[in-house]
């Protein structure tokens, strides 16, 4: 990996790391420790040539001098010197190892990124909290919080499902940004069931609008009514409309990823599914859902006859939404994040590790 070009007067103190990953030392590399490292080195460069490469590596890396340093004491060009040092980390001269540190899980975000084609992992400890799911919950909160203080961008329209609970620790534990980053903050489903729900339910809207600097915008309607022409009747109240309205113009949601068993806070909402419902859309392989939109543990669609009764983001609208961001973890949740990462439902997951590793090992559908 070439070394960034560094304007004049800025130290890099980057370390050079020997073969078996530790800092390097006081002791200076000779030619047949390269031949250990790369058996053929000779064969690519002449003696005098790797001399010189390993010369100024250790200048460089060593003793923190700046390139043009570098290219004065030895009576080179600024560009042939960033060539040299190119060409030590090609033939593994350098080594760059970056160790992450206990709790910090960065490879096997990498890992469930590229398995799954999302664009943003972040994995919370998971072994820590199999026994308390309330702490699960809180750090969880707390992981997407961080994420979401720098996600969000200036002009952001966006989403939010109100109904979750760990949604409720993330906008508890994020901070206020120094710069006002969304135009609106819109709830993405109603829901007008319990008042101690619904005041929660606001709390979260009104909460991340007020971190984010936008404005909040709430669906003031069911989110299940009792029939098609109920809904109808609902979508043209002009509130309901204004609403519907901004679910298209969506640049990023924030969600929840439900289990069929519904939380508490959503039993709160009025927004339970009934129990017969319930076992129909298990017939149909239902897993989970996102905005009582509900899905298998592939990641397809099932409907089972709600979404013509359900007030909030559509399908359609919700997958147009450039910015996905789904929250969950917990053995209880895992077939429902295994759906929606699948069935690309979201583009960024904040997850435990347990859960994370889970989905690494799954095997291909």
């Amino acid at each position: 990996m070439s070394p960034p070009a560094l304007p004049p007067g800025t130290p890099d103190r980057a370390r050079a790391l020997d073969p078996g990953g530790s800092p390097a030392g006081p002791t200076r590399p000779n030619l047949s420790s390269l031949r250990r490292v790369s058996p053929d080195l000779t064969g690519h460069e002449s003696v005098d040539k790797l001399r010189l490469i390993v010369r100024v590596a250790r200048m460089y890396h060593e003793r923190g001098l700046r390139q043009a340093q570098i290219a004065d004491a030895l009576n080179l060009s600024q560009a042939g010197v960033s060539r040299l040092l190119r060409t030590a980390a090609s033939l593994g001269v350098v080594r760059t190892v970056v160790v992450s540190p206990e709790g910090i899980h960065s490879e096997l975000e990498d890992a469930v990124a590229e398995r799954y084609q999302l664009a943003d992992v972040v994995i919370v400890e998971g072994d820590d909290f199999l026994d308390h799911p309330r702490s699960l919950l809180r750090a969880l909160g707390s992981a997407a919080a961080s994420y979401l203080e720098t996600a969000f961008r200036a002009g952001d329209f966006i989403g939010v499902s109100t109904w979750s609970e760990t949604l409720l620790e993330a906008a508890s534990a994020m901070q206020p940004g120094k710069h006002q980053v969304a135009d609106q903050v819109v709830q993405l489903m109603g829901g007008m069931g319990d008042p101690q729900g619904q005041v929660q339910a606001t709390r979260l809207t009104v909460r991340l609008a007020q971190l984010t600097g936008g404005t909040p915008l709430f669906v003031r309607a069911p989110g299940l009514v009792g029939s098609a022409e109920a809904r109808l009747s609902l979508l043209h109240d002009p509130s309901v409309t204004e609403v519907s309205q901004a679910w298209q113009r969506l640049t990023a949601v924030l969600v929840g990823i439900g289990s069929l068993e519904p939380s508490p806070l959503l039993r709160l909402s009025g927004n339970a599914i009934a129990a017969e419902e319930m076992a129909r859309l298990r017939s149909l392989g239902a897993v989970g859902d996102i905005c009582q939109r509900f899905f298998d543990e592939n990641g397809i669609h099932v409907d089972a006859g709600l979404g013509e009764r359900t007030i909030g983001i559509s399908v359609d609208q919700l997958r147009t939404v450039p910015r996905r961001i789904g929250v969950a973890g917990g053995a209880a949740k895992y077939p429902a994040v295994l759906g929606a990462v699948r069935g690309r439902w979201i583009t960024a997951l904040v997850t435990d590790s347990t859960t994370a590793r889970r989905l690494v090992d799954e095997p291909q559908p």
